[in-house]
């Protein structure tokens, strides 16, 4: 079993404990559910859903997780009927830089897994189907000027 990350307060671990569960069998539960078992705000218990949901599909991490909360999904239906480059473009508007291209292979598989359910695939399974889609349409016009390590290069070099 894949291990699910999610940084707990100790008041959550606590609440964990004392109802007899382990973050594993959180996936057991719906947001609401998780909202009184850790005794914790709704949205707290959403973003847990969340980072139990994705994290539960093959090569997602944390990381991505809080990406696919920065556009507004939380579920698996909140991802069901969209397409992997219309969340990307809105992740990167999001963000006002645009990221590594595999961010976008990520969005094309929580949008297969939705659609399909339960598989195998990895990320890197819809790289070629990622470069034939933005060889054919491209990135928006609104697409932000600015690269994820440009960033970080200008970062470190200000250090």
């Amino acid at each position: 079993m894949k291990t699910i990350k999610l940084n707990l307060s100790d008041t959550e671990k606590q609440q964990l404990k004392k109802n007899g569960l382990k973050v594993t069998r959180l996936s057991e539960f719906a947001a609401d559910e998780i909202a009184v078992l850790l005794n914790t705000h709704p949205q707290r218990a959403k973003e847990l859903f969340a980072l139990v949901t994705f994290q539960a599909i093959p090569s997602i991490g944390p990381k991505f997780a809080y990406d696919l909360m920065a556009v507004e999904c939380y579920t698996l239906d909140d991802v069901r009927d969209k397409n992997g480059p219309e969340l990307f473009n809105e992740l990167e508007r999001k963000q006002g830089f645009w990221t590594d291209p595999c961010v976008e292979d990520q969005f094309w598989l929580v949008v297969d897994y939705a659609k399909n359910g339960p598989h195998n695939k990895n990320w890197w399974d819809f790289t070629v189907d990622r470069k034939a889609y933005r060889t054919q349409h491209g990135y928006p016009a609104d697409r932000p000027a600015t690269a994820w390590h440009q960033l970080v290069s200008s970062l470190l070099s200000a250090v």
